[in-house]
């Protein structure tokens, strides 16, 4: 059982970098881009609309207040205003949601923060402090990688740690993505990362790029929004898991 995520969300005023409409029929969870690194308001609330009208799933992802680098430059943010912008994150999108009809089930952070918070103790224990602070009392369900801190900081405080995989994503021995700014940190060949993305669901394994068996116990997988012809790709991954014998499922 697997949960399909995927970023969604993800333009500006008249940009727009994601097909949010075809892949909200193959996902199970749409992770909405809040505004620190895409994302505006009138963005925000159609793909609530959207997600609320097909049955998927609201997730808020937070970044660091990056939007002309795409959330993805690593940022020093002072751990009390980083809980702050996490928590505010998640209120904006809150509203749009419960217009919608629906609501935020969960938070997962993107980018740069998402990749500070697997060694970082300071920064994912203040993503964790402005998902409570967002929802305080609730428990709002964290997306994270499977070891990291910051699935280790949500369990303490209360929070369901989701651990999430990427198929279109190369990993080191460790278990980590290899970063974006090294070759063949991103698998573009479509064949593979069905592979890839079957293998992780149904044995939950993936080859590192040192070519190591590396194990992946995630509950969600991940299928980026802003890969070329992303669509079309993540409904081969769907059908493909279908096929094997995997029930696509988004987590409680």
């Amino acid at each position: 059982m697997i949960d399909l995520n995927a970023d969604l969300g993800e333009g500006f005023g008249r940009w727009a970098l994601t097909d949010d409409e075809a892949l909200l029929s193959v996902v199970t969870s749409a992770n909405v881009a809040c505004g620190f690194h895409a994302g505006d308001p009138s963005i925000m609330r159609r793909v609530c609309e959207l997600a609320a009208r097909r049955g998927v799933r609201i997730g808020a992802q937070v970044s660091y207040r990056d939007l002309a680098g795409f959330g993805r430059r690593a940022m020093d943010v002072p751990a009390d205003e980083l809980a702050d912008e996490v928590a505010y994150q998640i209120g904006a999108l809150e509203v749009f949601a419960r217009a919608a009809g629906s609501r935020v089930s969960y938070v997962k952070p993107h980018g740069a923060l998402y990749n500070r918070t697997v060694h970082d103790a300071d920064q994912a224990a203040a993503v964790v402090a402005g998902v409570r602070l967002a929802v305080p009392a609730g428990a709002l369900p964290v997306l994270g990688l499977p070891g990291s801190l910051l699935l280790t900081a949500a369990a303490a405080a209360g929070l369901t740690p989701v651990p999430e995989a990427f198929a279109d994503r190369a990993y080191t021995a460790a278990g980590t993505l290899v970063p974006r700014g090294e070759p063949g940190a991103v698998v573009h060949d479509p064949d593979a990362v069905v592979e890839r993305a079957v293998r992780m669901a149904a044995e939950g394994a993936v080859t590192a790029a040192d070519g190591s068996r590396v194990a992946v116990a995630a509950r969600s997988l991940c299928l980026h929004g802003d890969t070329p012809g992303a669509a079309g790709l993540a409904l081969r991954v769907r059908r493909a898991l279908d096929a094997a014998g995997v029930r696509v499922e988004a987590f409680a």
